[in-house]
């Protein structure tokens, strides 16, 4: 019975925090003065017609840069908690249809994932979706081939390469007093081109093969595979 009144209380107290905002919520009609400056500054200064995609990685690069260390502190604790783990391995077999459609379905996704994060200035996408999806390819080549065994060396050197370019193009950003990540280390092009936003589509590709050399790991590492 405590248990049942504590819980309706928890729910009131948190409609009742709710409700104002919600009786009072009033729809913008014009963008603040800082959502303005993140458009224009996307589409004009940076030439990045994701304007999304300018925030995440040159506006607040430093927060990028932080989920990009979770992700990784992440991947070593996976690591560490399954290290001394005892697998019992069970025999099993793949079905044809998995062999069969794996076969070239995989090289799909593998570019679908270079795809997301190199066109990421110009589309919904980005690294982040793009490592996600680079991994589940290599997930699905796990599930459809036994013997197949992912090269851990490269796996590292990717990520280590990757993570060490991305904070160098950071640092490089102060050095030349233009802020974290900025685009304008490397030519901007022209709105709407692949080849545009500067240094936005190395910097998600960066991002992209991280995360997807430490997604890949975990997945590794859980499957059983030392």
């Amino acid at each position: 019975m405590i248990k049942k009144t504590i819980i309706i209380l928890a729910l009131a107290g948190l409609i009742f925090m709710i409700l104002p905002i919600l009786t009072n919520f009033q729809p913008a009609e014009k963008l603040n003065y800082l959502a303005k400056e993140y458009v224009e500054g996307s589409t004009q200064t940076l030439q990045s017609a994701n304007i999304v995609t300018s925030v995440i990685v040159t506006y607040r690069g430093l927060d990028t840069l932080g989920e990009v260390t979770v992700l990784f502190l992440a991947t070593i604790g996976v690591g560490f908690l399954l290290k001394k783990s005892k697998y019992k391995t069970t025999p099993r077999t793949v079905s044809e249809n998995l062999k069969t459609t794996s076969s070239f379905l995989v090289a799909l996704i593998m570019i679908l994932g270079i795809y997301i994060f190199t066109h990421g200035h110009l589309s919904p996408g980005g690294g982040f979706q793009g490592g996600v999806v680079i991994a589940s390819g290599f997930l699905l080549l796990m599930l459809s081939d036994l013997s197949f065994k992912v090269n851990h060396t490269i796996l590292m050197l990717v990520e280590s390469i990757s993570g060490f370019t991305y904070v160098l193009l950071g640092l490089l950003g102060v050095i030349l007093s233009i802020g974290f990540l900025n685009a304008q280390i490397l030519p901007l092009g022209r709105l709407g081109n692949l080849f545009s936003a500067g240094a936005i589509p190395i910097i998600y590709s960066l991002i992209g093969l991280k995360v997807g050399s430490e997604l890949t790991n975990i997945v590794i590492t859980m499957g059983g595979e030392k």
